[in-house]
């Protein structure tokens, strides 16, 4: 579990560590910021689409070699913008490792539920995903104030480094586990169920309402809450610490009920979003609003896991990738919807818009309350974590 949570830790802060260079890596590559945000979107459309395929591929392939594999590419992929000053190449690594990004999620999950009893699958979900959040709060602070002294290229060497030692520990803690149940094909079909895909539409819209309201909320803070500086870096630091503290805890409520868990964190976010609305003007109280935030958005993400490998029964594996893909799409469109509504109205709008698509998330969340697994899966043991012979590596 320590192995998988360093590797989501890696992949977390390579992920994000663009946003926070993107001005130094524009300008070292002579092109525009705009032209600069394509290395995440990039990096997103790889993660959404070639994740599923990705697993899809090696479906029958041991987890840990998979893992292994997985983790030398990232940090080959890392160095090889380091070394090179082609933007085109640059975007287009950026590409393959949000790929492989959705491929050790996917294979991480399936790994970490299968190593624990059914009763705390929810609880591995959330220290595994937990990694991620970890690097938002302190991995992508600590990678951008390294590029600010070494250079952006600095910073992503850093990262190498740190996959460096992740593969170490997974070479070292990462059990051997054969591959079970049939291949993508006949793993799809539950996979891709209706059922399935009506709890990923869940997933989509809790990441649009965070998102539309959150890509945009250092604009709030500044023309609304009337902050800047440093201290907007603390409310940031605030909600990142928050998703941290959530995640983990999620898990918890994701082995009690996944199904309500989602029901009461779309309605959590939807609170915090009308809270921070209300007391905008209020800086001390739209920390307090931010934390809440935080607390609810990524509290739901374990019970996202969980519930959607639930509901896919024996094509758990498969579906495993696909809740990082919905997030995926749900932070773009959310993106764009904040995008729409700062552009025609104010900064408050956004978290307006957010708070339209919460409530919109918590009718799906009630909706989809009530599907259950296909009759071949055991409603209580989704089939990844069915039992399971391995030996440690």
């Amino acid at each position: 579990m320590a192995a998988l949570f360093l590797g989501m830790f890696v992949l977390g802060s390579g992920e994000l560590l663009v946003v926070g260079l993107l001005n130094l890596i524009a300008d070292d590559l002579r092109v525009s910021i705009r032209a600069a945000g394509l290395l995440v979107t990039a990096y997103a459309l790889g993660l959404a689409i070639g994740g599923p395929v990705l697993t899809a591929l090696t479906i029958r392939l041991n987890k840990r070699t998979i893992l292994v594999g997985t983790v030398v590419l990232v940090v080959v992929c890392t160095l090889v913008p380091v070394l090179s000053t082609s933007f085109g190449l640059f975007i287009a690594v950026r590409c393959v490792i949000g790929a492989l990004h959705g491929l050790f999620v996917a294979v991480g999950f399936v790994l970490a539920m299968s190593i624990v009893p059914p009763q705390r699958m929810g609880r591995a979900i959330s220290v595994v995903v937990s990694g991620l959040f970890v690097s938002t709060a302190l991995g992508v602070p600590l990678g951008t104030l390294v590029g600010q002294v070494l250079g952006w290229r600095g910073s992503f060497t850093a990262i190498a480094a740190l996959g460096a030692v992740a593969l170490v520990a997974t070479l070292m803690l990462v059990p051997s586990m054969p591959s079970t149940g049939g291949g993508a094909g006949s793993q799809a079909k539950y996979a891709f169920a209706p059922q399935v895909l009506a709890a990923l539409v869940v997933n989509v819209a809790a990441f649009a309402a965070v998102y539309s309201a959150l890509t945009y909320i250092v604009p709030f803070l500044q023309s609304v809450t009337g902050i800047s500086g440093a201290l907007i870096s603390l409310f940031l630091l605030a909600y990142g610490v928050a998703t941290a503290v959530g995640s983990f805890a999620g898990g918890r409520f994701a082995d009690r009920n996944a199904a309500r868990t989602l029901i009461v964190g779309s309605i959590g976010v939807a609170a915090s979003l009308l809270a921070l609305y209300l007391v905008g003007t209020i800086a001390a109280l739209v920390a307090v609003a931010l934390l809440a935030f935080g607390l609810f958005a990524m509290g739901m993400v374990p019970s996202m896991q969980y519930r959607v490998v639930s509901l896919a029964g024996p094509g758990g594996q498969l579906a495993s990738s696909l809740p990082a893909s919905a997030a995926n799409v749900g932070i773009a469109l959310g993106s764009f919807a904040g995008g729409v509504a700062i552009g025609t109205s104010t900064a408050s709008a956004t978290v307006i818009t957010g708070l339209v698509i919460a409530a919109i998330s918590i009718v799906a969340a009630w909706a989809t309350s009530f599907l259950k697994p296909p009759a071949t899966a055991d409603a209580t043991e989704p089939a990844v974590a069915a039992d399971v012979a391995h030996e440690p590596a």
